[in-house]
Protein backbone atom coordinates (compact mmCIF):
# COMPACT_ATOMS: atom_id res chain seq x y z
CA UNK A 1 0.00 0.00 0.00
CA UNK A 2 2.84 2.37 0.71
CA UNK A 3 4.72 1.79 -2.52
CA UNK A 4 8.43 2.39 -2.81
CA UNK A 5 9.53 4.41 0.18
CA UNK A 6 11.52 7.58 0.04
CA UNK A 7 14.89 6.78 -1.29
CA UNK A 8 13.51 4.10 -3.60
CA UNK A 9 14.09 4.45 -7.31
CA UNK A 10 11.80 7.03 -8.90
CA UNK A 11 8.33 5.62 -9.43
CA UNK A 12 7.05 5.44 -12.99
CA UNK A 13 4.69 8.31 -12.29
CA UNK A 14 7.48 10.59 -11.10
CA UNK A 15 9.80 12.88 -12.99
CA UNK A 16 12.15 11.46 -15.54
CA UNK A 17 15.36 9.74 -14.59
CA UNK A 18 17.29 11.84 -12.18
CA UNK A 19 14.61 14.47 -11.97
CA UNK A 20 13.82 16.08 -8.64
CA UNK A 21 11.04 18.32 -7.36
CA UNK A 22 11.98 21.88 -6.60
CA UNK A 23 11.08 23.45 -3.25
CA UNK A 24 9.53 26.89 -3.18
CA UNK A 25 9.06 29.45 -0.49
CA UNK A 26 8.76 33.23 -0.20
CA UNK A 27 12.06 34.99 0.25
CA UNK A 28 12.82 36.85 3.41
CA UNK A 29 10.66 39.88 3.46
CA UNK A 30 9.73 39.30 -0.17
CA UNK A 31 6.51 40.61 -1.59
CA UNK A 32 3.93 37.90 -2.21
CA UNK A 33 4.93 35.99 -5.33
CA UNK A 34 2.79 36.67 -8.38
CA UNK A 35 -0.11 34.32 -8.67
CA UNK A 36 1.11 31.26 -10.47
CA UNK A 37 -0.24 27.98 -11.68
CA UNK A 38 -2.93 26.66 -9.48
CA UNK A 39 -4.78 29.97 -9.21
CA UNK A 40 -7.44 28.70 -11.58
CA UNK A 41 -7.88 25.69 -9.35
CA UNK A 42 -7.94 27.88 -6.26
CA UNK A 43 -10.75 29.96 -7.69
CA UNK A 44 -12.84 26.81 -7.98
CA UNK A 45 -11.88 25.44 -4.59
CA UNK A 46 -14.46 24.70 -1.93
CA UNK A 47 -14.00 26.80 1.21
CA UNK A 48 -12.66 24.73 4.03
CA UNK A 49 -14.20 24.54 7.48
CA UNK A 50 -14.37 27.96 9.01
CA UNK A 51 -13.88 29.81 5.73
CA UNK A 52 -16.18 32.87 5.69
CA UNK A 53 -15.59 35.01 2.64
CA UNK A 54 -17.67 37.88 4.01
CA UNK A 55 -16.15 41.37 4.12
CA UNK A 56 -13.89 41.77 7.11
CA UNK A 57 -13.64 38.01 7.58
CA UNK A 58 -10.78 35.58 6.91
CA UNK A 59 -8.67 36.20 3.84
CA UNK A 60 -8.96 33.74 0.97
CA UNK A 61 -5.99 31.68 -0.14
CA UNK A 62 -4.57 30.28 3.07
CA UNK A 63 -1.42 31.17 5.06
CA UNK A 64 0.93 29.90 2.32
CA UNK A 65 -0.64 31.94 -0.49
CA UNK A 66 2.12 33.28 -2.73
CA UNK A 67 4.55 30.45 -2.01
CA UNK A 68 5.58 28.61 -5.18
CA UNK A 69 6.45 24.94 -4.83
CA UNK A 70 8.02 22.86 -7.58
CA UNK A 71 7.32 19.19 -6.83
CA UNK A 72 9.21 16.43 -8.60
CA UNK A 73 6.50 13.78 -8.71
CA UNK A 74 6.95 10.75 -6.52
CA UNK A 75 4.88 8.64 -4.16
CA UNK A 76 3.87 8.54 -0.49
CA UNK A 77 5.38 11.15 1.83
CA UNK A 78 6.48 13.60 -0.87
CA UNK A 79 3.04 14.03 -2.44
CA UNK A 80 1.50 14.13 1.04
CA UNK A 81 3.80 17.00 1.97
CA UNK A 82 2.90 18.84 -1.23
CA UNK A 83 -0.79 18.23 -0.49
CA UNK A 84 -0.41 19.82 2.95
CA UNK A 85 1.25 22.86 1.39
CA UNK A 86 -1.37 23.17 -1.36
CA UNK A 87 -4.17 22.82 1.18
CA UNK A 88 -2.86 25.94 2.91
CA UNK A 89 -2.67 28.00 -0.26
CA UNK A 90 0.75 27.28 -1.77
CA UNK A 91 0.94 27.17 -5.57
CA UNK A 92 2.25 23.71 -6.37
CA UNK A 93 3.42 22.66 -9.82
CA UNK A 94 4.04 18.92 -10.11
CA UNK A 95 6.63 17.87 -12.68
CA UNK A 96 5.63 14.47 -14.02
CA UNK A 97 7.59 12.20 -16.30
CA UNK A 98 6.25 10.78 -19.57
CA UNK A 99 4.32 7.55 -19.14
CA UNK A 100 0.93 5.95 -18.77
CA UNK A 101 -1.59 8.13 -16.96
CA UNK A 102 -4.10 7.05 -14.35
CA UNK A 103 -7.51 6.85 -16.07
CA UNK A 104 -9.07 8.38 -12.94
CA UNK A 105 -6.58 11.09 -11.88
CA UNK A 106 -9.15 12.74 -9.61
CA UNK A 107 -8.82 9.68 -7.36
CA UNK A 108 -5.18 10.55 -6.63
CA UNK A 109 -6.06 12.29 -3.39
CA UNK A 110 -2.46 13.00 -2.37
CA UNK A 111 -2.05 15.01 -5.58
CA UNK A 112 -4.98 17.35 -5.10
CA UNK A 113 -4.51 21.09 -5.46
CA UNK A 114 -1.75 21.00 -8.10
CA UNK A 115 -1.18 21.73 -11.71
CA UNK A 116 0.86 19.19 -13.66
CA UNK A 117 3.45 19.62 -16.38
CA UNK A 118 5.30 16.74 -18.04
CA UNK A 119 9.00 17.17 -18.79
CA UNK A 120 11.02 14.44 -20.46
CA UNK A 121 14.29 14.87 -18.60
CA UNK A 122 16.06 12.64 -21.11
CA UNK A 123 15.68 15.56 -23.49
CA UNK A 124 18.45 18.18 -23.15
CA UNK A 125 16.04 21.09 -23.27
CA UNK A 126 13.88 19.64 -20.48
CA UNK A 127 16.62 19.95 -17.87
CA UNK A 128 17.17 23.57 -18.85
CA UNK A 129 13.42 24.17 -18.61
CA UNK A 130 13.34 22.65 -15.13
CA UNK A 131 16.19 24.89 -14.00
CA UNK A 132 14.35 27.92 -15.29
CA UNK A 133 11.35 26.85 -13.23
CA UNK A 134 13.67 26.66 -10.23
CA UNK A 135 14.52 30.32 -10.82
CA UNK A 136 10.88 31.21 -10.11
CA UNK A 137 10.33 28.76 -7.24
CA UNK A 138 10.40 29.23 -3.50
CA UNK A 139 10.61 25.51 -2.78
CA UNK A 140 11.80 22.48 -4.69
CA UNK A 141 10.55 19.17 -3.28
CA UNK A 142 12.07 15.83 -4.26
CA UNK A 143 12.00 12.30 -2.90
CA UNK A 144 14.68 10.37 -4.78
CA UNK A 145 17.65 8.48 -3.43
CA UNK A 146 20.67 10.66 -2.61
CA UNK A 147 22.57 11.61 -5.75
CA UNK A 148 19.76 11.16 -8.28
CA UNK A 149 18.96 14.82 -8.79
CA UNK A 150 22.67 15.64 -8.86
CA UNK A 151 23.11 13.20 -11.75
CA UNK A 152 20.20 14.85 -13.54
CA UNK A 153 21.89 18.20 -13.27
CA UNK A 154 19.32 19.67 -10.90
CA UNK A 155 20.93 18.97 -7.52
CA UNK A 156 20.95 21.48 -4.66
CA UNK A 157 24.31 23.05 -5.51
CA UNK A 158 23.23 23.87 -9.06
CA UNK A 159 19.77 25.07 -8.02
CA UNK A 160 20.94 27.22 -5.11
CA UNK A 161 23.57 28.90 -7.30
CA UNK A 162 20.79 29.95 -9.64
CA UNK A 163 18.29 30.80 -6.90
CA UNK A 164 19.98 31.45 -3.53
CA UNK A 165 16.59 31.91 -1.85
CA UNK A 166 15.42 28.43 -2.79
CA UNK A 167 14.39 25.95 -0.10
CA UNK A 168 15.55 22.61 -1.49
CA UNK A 169 13.51 19.97 0.35
CA UNK A 170 14.66 16.34 0.21
CA UNK A 171 12.51 13.44 1.41
CA UNK A 172 14.20 10.08 1.99
CA UNK A 173 13.86 7.13 4.31
CA UNK A 174 17.44 6.91 5.54
CA UNK A 175 18.68 10.47 5.04
CA UNK A 176 21.25 12.03 2.73
CA UNK A 177 24.22 10.40 4.50
CA UNK A 178 25.06 7.39 6.64
CA UNK A 179 25.75 3.73 5.75
CA UNK A 180 22.19 3.09 4.51
CA UNK A 181 21.68 6.39 2.68
CA UNK A 182 21.49 4.82 -0.79
CA UNK A 183 19.66 1.64 0.27
CA UNK A 184 16.08 0.93 -0.78
CA UNK A 185 13.45 0.88 1.92
CA UNK A 186 9.84 1.18 2.97
CA UNK A 187 7.97 2.51 5.97
CA UNK A 188 8.02 -0.80 7.86
CA UNK A 189 11.81 -1.00 7.65
CA UNK A 190 12.36 2.60 8.68
CA UNK A 191 10.22 2.33 11.81
CA UNK A 192 11.83 -1.04 12.58
CA UNK A 193 15.38 0.30 12.56
CA UNK A 194 14.37 3.54 14.30
CA UNK A 195 13.08 1.57 17.31
CA UNK A 196 9.38 2.38 16.99
CA UNK A 197 8.15 -0.97 15.65
CA UNK A 198 9.68 -2.86 18.57
CA UNK A 199 7.30 -1.13 20.98
CA UNK A 200 4.07 -1.71 19.06
CA UNK A 201 1.97 -4.77 19.81
CA UNK A 202 0.91 -7.08 22.60
CA UNK A 203 3.23 -8.40 25.27
CA UNK A 204 4.71 -11.69 24.15
CA UNK A 205 3.44 -11.23 20.59
CA UNK A 206 5.01 -10.00 17.36
CA UNK A 207 5.43 -6.30 16.60
CA UNK A 208 2.32 -4.78 14.99
CA UNK A 209 2.78 -2.00 12.43
CA UNK A 210 0.22 0.82 11.93
CA UNK A 211 0.04 0.54 8.13
CA UNK A 212 2.45 3.18 6.78
CA UNK A 213 1.09 6.04 8.86
CA UNK A 214 3.92 6.33 11.39
CA UNK A 215 6.90 6.45 9.03
CA UNK A 216 5.79 7.68 5.61
CA UNK A 217 3.33 10.25 6.87
CA UNK A 218 3.89 11.12 10.56
CA UNK A 219 7.70 10.88 10.47
CA UNK A 220 8.03 11.65 6.77
CA UNK A 221 5.70 13.94 4.82
CA UNK A 222 4.57 15.93 7.83
CA UNK A 223 8.17 16.35 9.00
CA UNK A 224 9.13 17.64 5.56
CA UNK A 225 6.27 20.15 5.54
CA UNK A 226 7.41 21.39 8.95
CA UNK A 227 11.01 21.66 7.71
CA UNK A 228 9.95 23.63 4.65
CA UNK A 229 7.91 26.09 6.69
CA UNK A 230 10.77 26.49 9.19
CA UNK A 231 13.22 27.20 6.35
CA UNK A 232 10.84 29.76 4.85
CA UNK A 233 10.56 31.55 8.19
CA UNK A 234 14.36 31.59 8.60
CA UNK A 235 14.74 32.97 5.09
CA UNK A 236 12.85 36.10 6.11
CA UNK A 237 15.77 36.94 8.39
CA UNK A 238 18.74 35.65 6.37
CA UNK A 239 17.55 36.17 2.82
CA UNK A 240 18.97 32.75 2.00
CA UNK A 241 17.49 29.40 1.12
CA UNK A 242 18.94 26.08 2.25
CA UNK A 243 18.67 22.30 1.91
CA UNK A 244 16.16 20.51 4.14
CA UNK A 245 17.21 16.89 4.72
CA UNK A 246 14.05 15.16 5.97
CA UNK A 247 14.67 11.48 6.75
CA UNK A 248 11.90 9.23 7.96
CA UNK A 249 14.20 7.60 10.51
CA UNK A 250 14.89 11.05 12.01
CA UNK A 251 11.22 11.96 12.06
CA UNK A 252 10.25 8.70 13.73
CA UNK A 253 12.98 9.24 16.34
CA UNK A 254 11.44 12.63 17.12
CA UNK A 255 8.07 10.97 17.63
CA UNK A 256 9.70 8.65 20.17
CA UNK A 257 10.72 11.53 22.45
CA UNK A 258 8.14 10.70 25.12
CA UNK A 259 8.91 6.97 25.46
CA UNK A 260 12.61 7.84 25.61
CA UNK A 261 11.87 10.41 28.30
CA UNK A 262 9.82 7.90 30.28
CA UNK A 263 12.58 5.31 29.98
CA UNK A 264 15.11 7.79 31.35
CA UNK A 265 12.76 8.47 34.25
CA UNK A 266 12.24 4.79 34.99
CA UNK A 267 8.58 4.82 33.98
CA UNK A 268 8.88 2.81 30.75
CA UNK A 269 10.31 -0.59 29.94
CA UNK A 270 11.90 -1.25 26.57
CA UNK A 271 9.32 -3.95 25.87
CA UNK A 272 6.00 -3.88 24.09
CA UNK A 273 2.62 -4.25 25.71
CA UNK A 274 3.78 -3.73 29.30
CA UNK A 275 3.63 0.05 29.69
CA UNK A 276 1.07 2.69 30.53
CA UNK A 277 0.22 3.73 26.95
CA UNK A 278 0.79 0.52 24.97
CA UNK A 279 -1.89 -1.78 26.37
CA UNK A 280 0.07 -2.74 29.44
CA UNK A 281 -2.63 -1.49 31.82
CA UNK A 282 -6.32 -2.51 31.61
CA UNK A 283 -7.65 1.06 31.68
CA UNK A 284 -5.78 2.02 28.49
CA UNK A 285 -6.73 -0.64 25.98
CA UNK A 286 -9.35 -1.79 23.49
CA UNK A 287 -12.20 -4.17 24.29
CA UNK A 288 -14.40 -6.30 22.08
CA UNK A 289 -18.15 -5.79 22.26
CA UNK A 290 -21.11 -8.15 21.82
CA UNK A 291 -21.28 -7.52 18.06
CA UNK A 292 -17.58 -8.20 17.43
CA UNK A 293 -16.69 -4.51 17.30
CA UNK A 294 -14.46 -2.57 19.67
CA UNK A 295 -14.35 0.20 22.23
CA UNK A 296 -11.22 2.23 23.04
CA UNK A 297 -10.58 3.00 26.70
CA UNK A 298 -8.18 5.72 27.87
CA UNK A 299 -9.22 6.35 31.46
CA UNK A 300 -5.83 7.39 32.82
CA UNK A 301 -6.67 9.99 35.45
CA UNK A 302 -8.54 8.97 38.64
CA UNK A 303 -11.67 10.95 37.78
CA UNK A 304 -11.81 9.42 34.32
CA UNK A 305 -11.27 5.95 35.75
CA UNK A 306 -14.15 6.53 38.19
CA UNK A 307 -16.36 7.50 35.23
CA UNK A 308 -15.27 4.31 33.42
CA UNK A 309 -16.30 2.13 36.34
CA UNK A 310 -19.60 3.98 36.67
CA UNK A 311 -20.35 3.59 32.97
CA UNK A 312 -19.59 -0.12 33.13
CA UNK A 313 -21.73 -0.49 36.22
CA UNK A 314 -18.83 -1.95 38.21
CA UNK A 315 -18.62 -1.07 41.89
CA UNK A 316 -16.67 -3.72 43.75
CA UNK A 317 -13.42 -3.98 41.83
CA UNK A 318 -9.85 -4.56 43.01
CA UNK A 319 -7.62 -1.51 43.38
CA UNK A 320 -5.79 -0.56 40.24
CA UNK A 321 -2.74 0.68 42.15
CA UNK A 322 -1.58 -2.91 42.60
CA UNK A 323 -0.27 -4.50 39.36
CA UNK A 324 -1.19 -7.89 40.80
CA UNK A 325 -4.84 -6.92 40.27
CA UNK A 326 -4.50 -5.96 36.62
CA UNK A 327 -5.27 -9.40 35.14
CA UNK A 328 -8.48 -9.53 37.17
CA UNK A 329 -9.42 -5.98 36.16
CA UNK A 330 -8.80 -6.75 32.50
CA UNK A 331 -10.97 -9.84 32.72
CA UNK A 332 -13.78 -7.86 34.39
CA UNK A 333 -13.64 -5.15 31.72
CA UNK A 334 -13.51 -7.70 28.90
CA UNK A 335 -16.53 -9.60 30.17
CA UNK A 336 -18.54 -6.44 30.78
CA UNK A 337 -17.92 -4.93 27.36
CA UNK A 338 -19.13 -8.15 25.74
CA UNK A 339 -22.54 -7.65 27.34
CA UNK A 340 -23.53 -4.91 24.87
CA UNK A 341 -22.89 -3.86 21.30
CA UNK A 342 -20.40 -1.15 20.43
CA UNK A 343 -23.08 1.39 19.67
CA UNK A 344 -24.89 0.63 22.93
CA UNK A 345 -21.68 1.26 24.84
CA UNK A 346 -21.02 4.42 22.85
CA UNK A 347 -24.44 5.69 23.86
CA UNK A 348 -23.86 4.69 27.49
CA UNK A 349 -20.62 6.67 27.69
CA UNK A 350 -21.81 9.66 25.66
CA UNK A 351 -21.56 12.86 27.67
CA UNK A 352 -19.28 11.35 30.32
CA UNK A 353 -15.60 12.01 31.03
CA UNK A 354 -14.67 8.34 30.95
CA UNK A 355 -12.50 8.75 27.83
CA UNK A 356 -14.22 5.78 26.20
CA UNK A 357 -14.90 5.95 22.46
CA UNK A 358 -16.12 3.59 19.73
CA UNK A 359 -13.52 2.27 17.28
CA UNK A 360 -14.87 3.42 13.93
CA UNK A 361 -13.96 2.26 10.45
CA UNK A 362 -12.88 4.80 7.85
CA UNK A 363 -16.39 4.71 6.36
CA UNK A 364 -18.03 5.14 9.76
CA UNK A 365 -15.70 7.96 10.79
CA UNK A 366 -16.75 10.01 7.75
CA UNK A 367 -20.32 9.97 9.05
CA UNK A 368 -19.55 10.57 12.73
CA UNK A 369 -21.67 13.46 14.12
CA UNK A 370 -18.75 15.32 15.68
CA UNK A 371 -16.51 15.00 12.63
CA UNK A 372 -19.43 15.88 10.36
CA UNK A 373 -20.14 19.03 12.38
CA UNK A 374 -16.49 20.08 11.98
CA UNK A 375 -16.35 18.97 8.33
CA UNK A 376 -13.25 16.97 9.21
CA UNK A 377 -14.09 14.72 6.26
CA UNK A 378 -15.76 15.94 3.10
CA UNK A 379 -16.86 14.23 -0.09
CA UNK A 380 -15.60 15.28 -3.49
CA UNK A 381 -15.40 13.39 -6.77
CA UNK A 382 -17.40 10.65 -5.11
CA UNK A 383 -14.78 9.90 -2.45
CA UNK A 384 -14.17 10.83 1.16
CA UNK A 385 -11.16 13.02 1.87
CA UNK A 386 -9.84 15.07 4.78
CA UNK A 387 -10.33 18.81 4.98
CA UNK A 388 -7.23 21.01 5.22
CA UNK A 389 -5.66 20.97 8.68
CA UNK A 390 -4.77 22.73 10.89
CA UNK A 391 -7.33 25.52 10.76
CA UNK A 392 -6.43 29.19 10.69
CA UNK A 393 -8.74 31.94 11.95
CA UNK A 394 -7.67 34.73 9.60
CA UNK A 395 -6.20 32.89 6.62
CA UNK A 396 -8.02 29.55 6.47
CA UNK A 397 -6.93 26.91 4.03
CA UNK A 398 -9.34 25.69 1.40
CA UNK A 399 -10.13 22.31 -0.05
CA UNK A 400 -8.27 22.68 -3.35
CA UNK A 401 -9.11 21.37 -6.78
CA UNK A 402 -8.95 17.71 -7.72
CA UNK A 403 -5.70 16.06 -8.77
CA UNK A 404 -4.75 16.72 -12.39
CA UNK A 405 -3.84 14.26 -15.08
CA UNK A 406 -0.09 14.24 -15.83
CA UNK A 407 0.66 17.01 -18.31
CA UNK A 408 -2.82 18.48 -18.08
CA UNK A 409 -1.45 22.01 -17.60
CA UNK A 410 1.95 21.77 -19.27
CA UNK A 411 1.74 24.74 -21.64
CA UNK A 412 -0.37 26.88 -19.32
CA UNK A 413 1.74 26.24 -16.22
CA UNK A 414 5.15 26.61 -17.87
CA UNK A 415 4.02 29.91 -19.35
CA UNK A 416 2.66 31.13 -16.01
CA UNK A 417 6.00 30.29 -14.39
CA UNK A 418 7.83 32.47 -16.90
CA UNK A 419 8.84 30.03 -19.67
CA UNK A 420 7.92 31.97 -22.77
CA UNK A 421 9.01 29.07 -24.99
CA UNK A 422 6.52 26.61 -23.51
CA UNK A 423 4.85 25.84 -26.83
CA UNK A 424 8.24 25.27 -28.47
CA UNK A 425 9.23 22.89 -25.64
CA UNK A 426 6.10 20.86 -26.38
CA UNK A 427 6.74 20.96 -30.10
CA UNK A 428 10.30 19.59 -29.74
CA UNK A 429 9.26 16.85 -27.29
CA UNK A 430 11.02 18.22 -24.20
CA UNK A 431 7.60 18.81 -22.65
CA UNK A 432 4.32 16.98 -23.20
CA UNK A 433 0.87 18.50 -23.15
CA UNK A 434 -1.86 15.96 -22.28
Amino acid sequence: MSGPGPGAEPAPSGPGPGAEPAPSGPGPGAEPAPSGPGQAEASRSVPGPGAKPSRGGPLAGGPLAGVRVLELAGIGPGPFCAMLLADQGATVLRIDRPGAANPRPERELLSRGRQSAVLDLKHPRATDALLRLVDAADVLLEGFRPGVTERLGVGPDVCLRRNPRLVYARMTGWGQDGPLATAAGHDIGYIARAGALHGLGRAGGPPQFPANLLGDFGGGGMLLAYGICAALVERVTSGQGQVVDAAIVDGVASLLAMPLMFMAQGWWRDERGVNLLDGGVPWYDVYETADGKWMAVGALEPQFYAALLAGLGLTDVPARDDPQNWPELRALFSARFKDRTRDEWAAAFAGTDACVEPVLSLTEAAGDPHLTARQTYVTRDGMTQPSPAPRFSRTPGQLPGSAPAPGQHTTEALTAWGLTDAEDLVACGAAIQA
